[in-house]
């Protein structure tokens, strides 16, 4: 082995056909992509220079203003939501569950497997207001509460979609998060515990800290990954009422393929891989930022 990785031509040979690939299919796309920023048009109606002017035309834009402040609100809502809970469910499983949790893991996890198209077909049912009346307005019936129009107000359809997915992804966390706190050494807790360290003080000086690099990979997970949602809003909402649950992608999607403006859509798509690369990076600085005053 050792004389294998020590051959360049062998690296080579082993590496080589899988970086072309991942070349072709994913580097090569981004920078066309990128091309396309300093052009406007499609591949139908023809590609025209015009340099900054989609940066211009994205600073100015509402809509995009618009998609952006719905896009940040989302993934702020969501993460906190998914890690929250899933790392909830993590301590039940370790603590309280131990070998029994298995089949809880299991069930929480089974969402994440799921179409996301089908699961949001699901909730369409659940909050469907009009002409039937879905289960979760006909609980507020049964409460003598009037029906609510979910869909027809841009709130209450941010809430429905964020229920969904948290629905659909907390189950992935919860395991995720648990793998991290299985590995904290029993002897720390068992110690910690003698010490008369439980509940919250046990929560807070040790299991936190010692299972912190999971929790932070959690957090990346998330919000990388809600600041790109597309399917579920596409499928739940298609952006509506009007543009109240527009994210960027969306929008980026609508521009390029409904309006034919390639060069601009790739623009927002640009701005939104800025956006998540600052993200990451903030959260970078801000744990080293906690280590070096720990």
């Amino acid at each position: 082995m050792k004389s294998v990785l020590g051959d360049r031509r062998a690296i080579f040979a082993l590496l080589g056909p899988a970086l072309l690939v991942y070349s072709l299919i994913v580097m090569v796309p981004i920078f066309w992509s990128l091309g396309y920023t300093f052009f406007t048009g499609s591949i139908v109606s023809g590609f025209t220079p015009n340099g900054f002017d989609n940066f211009v035309e994205f600073f100015t834009d509402p809509t995009a203003w618009s998609a952006l402040a719905f896009t940040v609100k989302y993934a702020v809502v969501l993460t906190v939501g998914q890690v929250v809970i899933g790392y909830a469910f993590a301590l039940m499983y370790h603590f309280y569950l131990k070998r029994a949790s298995a089949i809880i893991r299991t069930l929480v996890f089974f969402p994440v497997v799921l179409p996301t198209v089908a699961v949001a077909l699901l909730f369409q049912q659940f909050f469907q207001s009009a002409p039937t009346t879905g289960p979760v307005n006909g609980f507020l019936n049964s409460l003598g509460l009037s029906s609510v129009d979910w869909f027809g107000h841009a709130d209450s359809a941010f809430w429905v979609i964020v229920a969904v997915d948290i629905w659909r992804s907390m189950g992935f966390y919860a395991v995720l998060l648990y793998a991290g706190i299985v590995d904290i050494p029993d002897d720390i807790v068992e110690s910690s515990r003698i010490d008369g360290a439980s509940g919250w003080k046990l929560l807070r000086h040790i299991i936190l800290p010692l299972s912190l690099p999971v929790l932070l990979s959690s957090v990346i997970f998330s919000i990388n990954g809600t600041l790109k949602v597309f399917d579920s809003v596409l499928a739940l909402t298609n952006g509506g009422p009007g543009s109240g649950t527009t994210p960027l992608t969306l929008y980026m999607y609508q521009t390029s393929f409904t309006y034919g403006d390639y060069g601009y859509g790739s623009t927002i798509a640009l701005m939104l891989t800025i956006l998540c690369l600052l993200v990451t990076v903030f959260i970078f600085r801000a744990q080293r930022r906690d280590l070096t005053k720990a």
